[in-house]
């Protein structure tokens, strides 16, 4: 079995290579939407009648940096079950 976190993933399967790139689009799209909320929500901060969208702002961009290390946990899952039904497979062999 393949320990979580494996950071030669990216050379597996074709189907892993696949999830691991649609995992990281993902994380990368979290990313910049995170930054772009906090970006716009600190300019928000510089009127006063933009506080209440801006404090949304900020807590939107929480919530999507919180999101980061969910998405690794649930692509490394997939990815070590991936794994251990080709090591299955082999064994069957």
């Amino acid at each position: 079995m393949s320990p979580l976190f494996e950071t030669d993933h990216r050379q597996g399967s074709t189907e892993q290579r696949r999830l691991y790139a649609l995992f990281e689009i993902a994380y990368t799209l979290v990313d910049f939407g995170a930054a772009l909320c906090f970006i716009v929500g600190s300019v928000f901060f510089f009127f006063d009648s933009l506080v209440f969208p801006g404090t949304w702002l900020f807590l939107i961009g929480s919530i999507l940096f919180a999101a980061k290390p969910t998405l690794r946990l649930v692509r490394e899952l997939k990815l070590l079950r991936m794994g251990d039904y080709a090591d299955i497979a082999k064994r069957r062999k």
